[in-house]
């Protein structure tokens, strides 16, 4: 039982950071990235559908993302949930397919952006701490009930604490390659 509560806090972690990993690839770096749609939903038929899943996107060159929807029809509202998503940039739609352009980023929103994805670094390692909260929780009414000593307590607690400190560190270390990826010209 205290073994499958320290799995279950793993697997919990694990999964933090793929959360926390999904959000920064819609952080737009100045390159182009189909990524940057996974956010962006359009009514589709009555369905929230993501852009990615209604249309084939291609990068032919570093800064370009072209659009082409297989319903043509869905031309126009593709390009107005772009226009109104918080990507800052302005899709241009020739009939055909829609061309987004990413300009190069200033160095202020550069800064911007890094101070974004320290602020969702810290989220996702509030998330870890709380699920290393309800570990150590799950062990004291374990402790309680008399199922584990105290001294088996103390060590589970520092288990949890070994893999809280482990999962911190990765987030660290994806924060720092995020922000290099931003900051670099």
């Amino acid at each position: 039982m205290p073994e499958t509560i320290l799995l279950d806090a793993e697997e919990r972690m694990e999964k933090a950071v793929e959360a926390f990993r999904f959000e920064l690839s819609t952080i737009r770096t100045g390159r182009a990235s189909a990524n940057v749609l996974e956010k962006i939903s359009v009514d589709y038929y009555g369905t929230p559908t993501p852009i990615t899943q209604m249309s084939s996107v291609t990068i032919p060159e570093a800064r370009l993302l072209v659009i082409k929807p297989y319903d043509k029809s869905m031309l126009k509202i593709i390009e107005k949930a772009i226009m109104a998503s918080d990507l800052g940039i302005t899709p241009a739609n020739d009939g055909q397919v829609i061309r987004i352009n990413f300009p190069q980023l200033t160095e202020e929103r550069r800064k911007e952006l890094a101070k974004l994805v320290h602020k969702y670094g810290e989220e996702a390692k509030v998330a870890v701490r709380n699920i290393r909260r309800d570990a150590n929780e799950q062990h004291k009414k374990l402790e309680k009930n008399s199922e584990i000593s105290e001294d088996d307590l103390k060590g589970y607690a520092e288990d949890v604490q070994e893999l809280t400190d482990n999962f911190t560190k990765k987030i660290d270390t994806i924060v720092e390659a995020k922000e290099q990826d931003i900051l670099h010209v």
